[in-house]
């Protein structure tokens, strides 16, 4: 199963990394195309300017002050151009860079922000549930359909808590295999609200670079690179050079908005 998993996302991988390659080239040759024809467009008007100057009326000359303005307005244009297509440039380079981070992460623990865990028929259900402080929750668990499949209480300390549910509902029916969604309402001592906020942990087993930016593929559901809350140990120092280029190319980028 993990085999034939990896398998297609290498698959998909290689197609998508090809199609945005091949739309970053196609954006690459419109910019440059535009970037001729108004270079070419710039001559014209030069050379258009120079014989108008040339052979001008002596008693009825040009209006100088409406060619330079011209000349401007062109000179602003073509410098315009030349930052779009940096500005695309760089963004290529991010595009990459995310990639890239999204890659090094296959194969690695992580624990993410979500409320859907995988049920096996091995392996129970599993959330985090972070509590702002000591409360009473009280738990509802769905199915991918929307249906509940269970509900119950819970006793949540301050911090990280562990809730795992062995796929038996309510009336002791046994629930199949697959995704289950959890929500949490806590409450504590004196009835106040108590926020919960739920994680999942898994193995990233694909990574979706059709999206942008790129997703991870983690017990069969997707997952954006900003809901990765912990990687382990070996991973990170694995992205640490990654991570400093991509600093990199942001600096770069807020260095070209401030220009633009």
């Amino acid at each position: 199963m993990t085999s034939t998993v990896n398998n297609n996302m290498t698959n998909n991988t290689t197609a998508t990394s090809s199609t945005a390659n091949s739309n970053s080239s196609s954006a690459s040759s419109a910019a440059n195309a535009g970037l001729d024809q108004l270079a070419g467009n710039f001559n014209s008007f030069l050379t258009l300017l120079t014989t108008q100057l040339q052979n001008q009326d002596p008693l009825s000359p040009l209006d100088t002050n409406q060619f330079t303005q011209q000349l401007v307005e062109f000179a602003s244009v073509q410098q315009q151009v030349d930052m779009n297509t940096n500005m695309q440039t760089l963004i290529s380079l991010q595009q990459t860079g995310e990639a890239s981070s999204a890659m090094q992460l296959l194969g690695a623990s992580v624990t993410l922000n979500g409320s859907s865990s995988p049920l096996t028929s091995s392996t129970p259900a599993t959330w985090n549930l972070n509590s702002a402080g000591p409360a009473t929750g009280n738990v509802t668990i769905t199915n991918s359909s929307g249906t509940t499949v269970f509900t119950g209480t819970t006793s949540l300390n301050t911090g990280n808590n562990t809730y795992t549910w062995s796929g038996t509902g309510n009336t002791g029916q046994a629930w199949p295999a697959g995704q289950y969604t959890i929500a949490v309402t806590a409450s504590g001592a004196s009835g106040q609200a108590v926020k919960v906020s739920s994680q999942v942990q898994g193995t990233v087993s694909g990574v979706d670079l059709s999206q942008s930016p790129p997703q991870l593929v983690v017990g069969g559901q997707d997952y954006a690179m900003s809901a990765v809350q912990s990687v382990n140990n070996s991973t990170l120092s694995s992205l640490g050079g990654l991570s400093t280029s991509l600093n990199s190319l942001n600096s770069a980028l807020s260095t070209l908005n401030t220009i633009l």
